[in-house]
């Protein structure tokens, strides 16, 4: 039989290895090292020890924002962004938010059939609007009708200062 001949052993491999046996075992430290862990020892922190768990990313943005007072802008652009969520798709296809303005959330509608109908649901709105986004502080909601043209620009203007009591 042929005796296999084993691998060297891998830069990596070493390196643990050394690491290990110089901090692993706390009699090849050195006297200063020694020293110092007697000091931790005597009632001091530690950096990673129990109660000191790192938190995660959510839960540091989360009080960030809260100390900050970003809550309420966070929770009004959530808001903006999951109106197809919150009211279902075929209102939300007849609609879109606008703006939110002192607690008054402003909707655009594609009709004044919709607008009419929609300020008849603005108390079921408003209540899941509170119950979902608390932060947003929404108080109410505005349906816009679809605006009129503007005749100030293109094929249709006239130079000039426009009507005045020039009629008859």
């Amino acid at each position: 039989m042929t005796e296999r001949a084993e691998p060297p052993e891998s830069e990596a491999s070493a390196v643990y290895r050394r690491l290990r046996s110089v901090f692993g075992d706390p009699s090849l430290r050195s006297r200063d090292a020694r020293r110092r862990a007697a000091g931790k020892a005597s009632g001091s922190t530690t950096p990673y020890g129990t109660g000191r768990d790192p938190s995660g990313l959510a839960d540091i943005l989360d009080g960030v924002s809260r100390t900050m007072g970003w809550t309420s802008p966070l929770a009004r652009g959530e808001l903006l962004t999951s109106w197809p969520d919150l009211v279902g798709p075929e209102i939300a296809s007849h609609t879109e938010p606008v703006a939110i303005d002192d607690g008054v959330l402003s909707v655009q509608c594609d009709s004044t059939a919709w607008a009419t109908q929609l300020r008849m649901m603005r108390g079921e709105m408003v209540t899941s609007i509170t119950q979902r986004y608390p932060d947003a502080q929404i108080t109410s909601i505005r349906f816009l009708g679809p605006s009129a043209p503007s005749w100030k620009r293109g094929p249709r203007s006239i130079p000039g200062r426009g009507p005045r009591d020039t009629y008859g």
